[in-house]
């Protein structure tokens, strides 16, 4: 089987912004794994060959000439992008390696990602209809939020492709649109269990000293709850918890903003860029004076893991969550997950991780508290966490979801 994956977010840092980058990595990854050809077209860096092979992974970057002129981020000029790729992709994907493919007896699928991909989808799907190609190609599009959905012709995609979202929330939510979608979860690849680096923990904990640490990891945006967050550090600092919560935010707009809220209620923010040479531990050091530290750098994988691990809570409190995968990035490290209560399907309340159903400081204060005073039930919270975790390995999702799914699709097999 061939599989294609499309998506505007991959594995170069100019293409990675957010959970998608994470997603399409793994899941192109555990696919090459299993034994298919896999192909992965995605907005890549512009400064990079149009296509390599890496991990067994065909890397095909697209739009590179829009994105030789927007050099932020894959989405900077994304609609420019989303055109383009809509109607140069799918003819080139079908002359230079389906057809062929094809011709030769094999089978495809064709796996899309996101709002920014459906018209490349409905392009290919009329290609292989004209080519009368369509019924050896098996094509599925998924939604990992709502963004972009009131733009998307859905009884046209419908008739293209099967319909999968990245969680039960996420399929509610698309019944506002008539959509039934079917639940293809998030993964994790093997380096998400890796133990943390334990000369590293040690250190950063030596350097917290008696601060109760609460690191949060989100993108700038007022669904990710860190207002309520900051409002939680400030409580705790009231209450005399000596708090440090670590921030590491993006670059929208409403970081200025939450720093901001920090700062007037009492909380004093610094910043810090994490050297190459030394990372996590030398970026948190000497920060006593400090109530914020607001990461200004990359945080590579090691480092994270590091941190989650060091931390007393990760804070992935959402209001509106499709899924959550640092909530289960933490549990892979033996971390302790907040979660809030919306996409985070892998979370039980109390039994593997602490579940928020308000922006209340309060209600977080509370559960922690009991949680502080009992070191015993905190371990059984991570390990159980741990335990969960292993469910959502990337070989698990796929040969429990994504493939039985596909295999559905004109009563075909994937093997």
């Amino acid at each position: 089987m061939q599989f294609h994956v499309l998506s505007f977010e991959g594995p170069d840092p100019y293409a990675q912004v957010g959970g998608l980058g994470t997603r399409v990595n793994g899941l192109t990854e555990a696919l090459a794994e299993l034994g298919h050809e896999v192909h992965l077209w995605f907005v890549g860096d512009p400064e990079r060959p149009g296509h390599e092979e890496r991990d067994g992974v065909h890397l095909h970057r697209w739009c590179q000439w829009i994105s030789a002129h927007r050099r932020s981020n894959v989405y900077d000029g994304e609609r420019d992008k989303a055109t383009d790729y809509a109607a140069s992709l799918p003819p080139y994907l079908m002359q230079r390696v389906l057809v062929p493919h094809l011709l030769q007896g094999g089978q495809a699928a064709v796996l899309a990602e996101e709002w920014q991909t459906v018209n490349a989808v409905l392009h290919l799907d009329w290609l292989l209809r004209q080519a009368d190609l369509r019924e050896r190609v098996k094509l599925a599009w998924n939604a990992n939020n709502i963004y972009g959905f009131d733009e998307i012709d859905w009884p046209r995609l419908l008739n293209a492709a099967s319909i999968t979202a990245v969680s039960r929330y996420m399929k509610h939510r698309m019944h506002e649109w008539g959509i039934d979608a079917a639940v293809v979860p998030n993964g994790l690849p093997d380096d998400a269990y890796a133990p943390p680096d334990r000369a590293a923990v040690r250190r950063l904990r030596q350097g917290f000293g008696d601060r109760i640490v609460l690191t949060k990891m989100a993108r700038w945006d007022p669904d990710k709850r860190w207002l309520p967050t900051v409002g939680i550090a400030a409580a705790m600092k009231r209450a005399g918890w000596k708090p440090l919560l670590i921030a590491r935010g993006g670059t929208e707009a409403h970081g200025a903003e939450v720093l901001g809220a920090a700062r007037q209620q009492g909380l004093r923010v610094v910043e810090r860029t994490a050297p190459r040479d030394s990372g996590m531990v030398e970026a948190l050091g000497n920060v006593s004076d400090a109530d914020v530290v607001h990461l200004r750098s990359f945080v590579d994988p090691q480092g994270r893991r590091a941190l989650f691990r060091a931390s007393d809570a990760v804070l992935a409190n959402s209001s509106h969550e499709p899924f959550g995968l640092v909530g289960l990035e933490t549990m892979a490290v033996g971390g302790l997950a907040v979660t809030g209560c919306s996409g985070e399907d892998y979370a039980v309340p109390g039994g593997n991780a602490l579940v928020l159903q308000t922006s209340e400081p309060g209600e977080f204060i509370d559960q922690f508290e009991k949680l502080h005073q009992d070191p015993k039930q905190a371990d059984r919270i991570r390990r159980a966490g741990r335990a969960t975790s292993r469910h959502y390995h990337w070989r698990e999702v796929l040969e429990g979801s994504l493939l039985p799914l596909l295999s559905l699709q004109d009563g075909g097999r994937v093997a």
